[in-house]
């Protein structure tokens, strides 16, 4: 059984190679004529498929033949031996590609960092000259008032009698508040149309309708998102859904392949009884 496992799996591998030959020499990226990615995608996994039940029916003939048993039902229990046995062993080999792949893709990944530092190190040390004569052209006493103004605006003064940076920052604040609470009360509403009409100098009903046309867009925005990650959600249900459905019938006609491979493989039992007789 396990002589035939290992040939089902070394003649699907076999064949699959032959079609990664095959379908690599019909493409030609010169000519317009040359199949598409979606053709060759659908001749790929159909190619695949024959190749695996091609192997499992090889795979269970070899099996029963060395068998020498000449009885039908062991012979389509050693089909099902060698069919068990050929998925383990694709399994096993797949997993290790994976973790090689993975292996070499984070070297790479280490080797693509440590450039990177190395190379952010020396932008970093040619660009400290700029960024020192900058900083000495900066006055840090203006940032601090700067902050102190924008912060001493928070606290629900008169709109007209604040800076601009006062203003922006308090209405930084309620539109966040809009944002992640979903709405606001109507204190804080007035407050941020006072705030809009000041900083922009537009009448009290221009900046209602500014914020209202705000929040319309900004809640089309998050609906639309919302819309997008449910069919997103959907279709990718959908696609595991028919990949599992797809990957059941191939496990399934695999089975029945290497049953009757095994079948074609079991002896006459007349021709043994005259061979020993």
């Amino acid at each position: 059984m396990l002589a035939g496992g290992i040939v089902a799996v070394v003649v699907g591998a076999m064949l699959s190679i032959l079609g990664v030959a095959i379908g690599a020499s019909s493409v030609d990226a010169t000519n317009a004529q040359s199949p598409s990615g979606s053709t060759v995608g659908i001749a790929a996994g159909a190619w695949l498929l024959i190749s695996n039940l091609i192997g499992l029916a090889v795979g269970g003939y070899v099996a029963a033949r060395l068998s020498g048993s000449a009885d039908g039902t062991d012979s389509t229990l050693h089909g099902l031996s060698v069919w068990a046995i050929g998925y383990l062993l694709s399994a096993v080999l797949l997993g290790n590609v994976i973790a090689g792949t993975a292996s070499t893709a984070t070297q790479g990944l280490s080797s693509i960092v440590g450039g990177v530092s190395q190379a952010a190190g020396q932008a970093a040390s040619a660009a400290s000259g700029p960024a020192s004569r900058l900083a000495s052209q900066i006055d840090p006493q203006q940032l601090v008032d700067r902050a102190q103004n924008a912060l001493s605006g928070t606290g629900g003064g008169d709109p007209a009698a604040m800076n601009s940076d006062q203003r922006k920052a308090e209405i930084g604040q309620l539109l966040t508040r809009r944002v992640t609470d979903g709405n606001l009360p109507q204190g804080d509403r007035d407050r941020l149309g006072r705030l809009v009409a000041a900083e922009y100098n537009i009448p009290a009903d221009e900046a209602t309708r500014r914020i209202q046309q705000v929040e319309q867009q900004a809640t089309e925005t998050a609906q639309a998102a919302e819309r997008q990650a449910r069919e997103a959600a959907d279709a990718a249900a959908t696609a595991g859904a028919v990949a599992a459905y797809w990957a059941f019938a191939a496990m399934l006609l695999g089975a029945v392949a290497a049953v009757l491979g095994a079948r074609t493989g079991t002896r006459n039992a007349n021709l043994a009884a005259r061979r020993y007789a």
